[in-house]
């Protein structure tokens, strides 16, 4: 406390000094056996020292800007002293300080003032929330959200079903029908999109090991549902009204198995890069028929609908449905509670085997063990290398898709791929960021923000904090932008 920019408590005389030789009457004096502390506060700048455990309750305050570290001195020849710099608990409670700090921090933000701007505000937060549920394709809780609040929604609602649909396909591993989906409703997105269009083939070569996408399940009637179901697909909202609504593909002739789609005669996507879809056709017993998504109030998603003989409805033996699934918002991933928005129902593409519920899969089999699925996988993989090689030649080279493309083929080298070094890449939880980029490029195909704006605030508040931390505003530590979001 004698040198300058140093602050201290002396025990001889109880005495405080700051950067000067005259001390000022602080504590009580201390000696062998007392635990004195000190406790610095870089909300307020101030700090303030304990004795054995107790506040001494008066702050010597401190320059906003100074580079403090600890300092014990010594005079007496042979003395011991024992630092504790929080490998031990401290002896005063720093615990029920900090929480008596937050408090403090977490009411001056409720109580910022708003003035007379609350209306403006209130429109502003409900035009953020009914954009944020345009964007997840939540259809029915939006035009709900809409009414109740009075809000517009920008895009119309065909276009949040499709959206919606195709999410759903890339989060249940059919990444191939989602590929075909996209380039028949957004003709030209991926063609524009190079990097897109091979994370999706990645990502599909990676869902063909796994045997849950279409172009490795057509070639067998029995699919391995405990590699297909996903916790996480978004699902549809229920509507308000007694008649359901379906959302046909289009062009329905004579389906074949390509690209793990409905291929048409009718409908040919052209384009530049090479096409990587199958080159055989299955029987009609195991091909995909259309898909008809459907949404119902009921609650109850994952019985199974008894068909009618009506002809619309005779597209398939094998149609089933899926179950219903529950799609995290986003924002609270660790949440133990997840919230489905409404219930869906919808028909499954491909047959499959009742039994196949009942029966234990000891071990997972590659393409699900079917010989023919991992020659299509193989010639697969071939496409996608003649891929990477056309981008190169085009674009240049890049580590990206390198990368992308060596974690994907070093799955082929281990017997067990769902248990090696790299099997996280089999985890459906990898499809979300593929399921993002691809939502993100259809709302920028349209003109609408790739980002819902709540949460681009979200990300611009905590870079915030962030910033508020490396320039030593110590309140940024108790303003956690995770404490307000319920």
């Amino acid at each position: 406390g004698w040198d300058k920019h140093s602050y201290g408590y002396h025990g001889d005389d109880g005495h405080s000094f700051c950067s000067s030789g005259t001390g000022q009457p602080y504590g009580p004096t201390f000696t062998t056996g007392d635990v004195i502390g000190c406790c610095v506060n870089l909300i307020n700048n101030t700090c303030f020292y304990t004795k054995n455990g107790h506040s001494l309750g008066k702050f010597l305050f401190l320059p906003s800007q100074s580079n403090l570290y600890p300092t014990v001195g010594l005079q007496t020849p042979g003395e011991i002293v024992d630092a504790n710099f929080g490998q031990q608990p401290f002896v005063f409670d720093i615990e029920d300080y900090m929480r008596e700090w937050r408090a403090k921090i977490q009411s001056t933000i409720k109580r910022f003032p708003i003035g007379d701007r609350l209306g403006e505000w209130q429109a502003m937060l409900q035009n953020m929330v009914s954009s944020y549920l345009v964007h997840h394709g939540y259809c029915s809780t939006a035009t709900a959200f809409a009414r109740v609040t009075d809000t517009t929604i920008q895009e119309e609602q065909t276009s949040i079903k499709n959206r919606q649909r195709i999410q759903k396909l890339v989060l249940a591993g059919r990444v191939g029908e989602a590929i075909e989906a996209t380039q028949q409703l957004y003709p030209g997105l991926l063609e524009h999109n190079p990097n897109l269009l091979f994370m999706l083939k990645c990502r599909q070569f990676v869902e063909m090991v796994n045997g849950t996408d279409s172009e490795v399940r057509c070639f067998s009637a029995r699919s391995p549902r405990s590699q297909d179901s996903y916790p996480g697909s978004p699902s549809l909202s229920p509507r308000h009204g007694s008649s359901n609504s379906h959302v046909h593909s289009t062009g329905a002739d004579s389906p074949t198995c390509s690209n793990g789609v409905m291929s048409t005669k009718s409908k040919q996507s052209h384009s530049k890069y090479p096409t990587l879809s199958s080159s055989s056709s299955s029987s009609s017993s195991s091909s995909p028929s259309s898909v008809n998504y459907s949404e119902s109030n009921s609650t109850d998603s994952t019985k199974s609908q008894q068909h009618s003989s009506t002809s619309n409805q005779e597209t398939s033996d094998s149609e089933m449905e899926m179950e219903a699934e529950h799609y995290p918002n986003g924002v609270l991933e660790n949440s133990s509670t997840r919230i489905m928005n409404g219930t869906y129902k919808h028909e499954e593409i491909l047959q499959t085997d009742e039994s196949s519920m009942e029966d234990s899969c000891p071990q997972r089999q590659l393409c699900g063990g079917n010989h023919a699925a991992t020659e299509r996988m193989i010639q697969f993989g071939r496409e996608l290398q003649m891929l990477s090689e056309q981008l190169c030649r085009e674009y240049g080279k890049n580590t990206m898709h390198k990368k992308m493309l060596q974690d994907a083929f070093s799955l082929l080298a281990y017997s067990d791929p769902w248990n090696c070094p790299v099997g996280q890449q089999l985890d459906p939880i990898q499809r979300e960021p593929v399921c993002a980029a691809l939502n993100s490029a259809i709302l920028e195909s349209q003109n609408l923000p790739k980002q819902p704006p709540l949460m681009l605030a979200l990300g611009q508040a905590s870079e915030c904090l962030r910033l508020m931390a490396r320039v030593g505003l110590g309140s940024c530590s108790f303003a956690r932008v995770d404490d307000y979001l319920h």
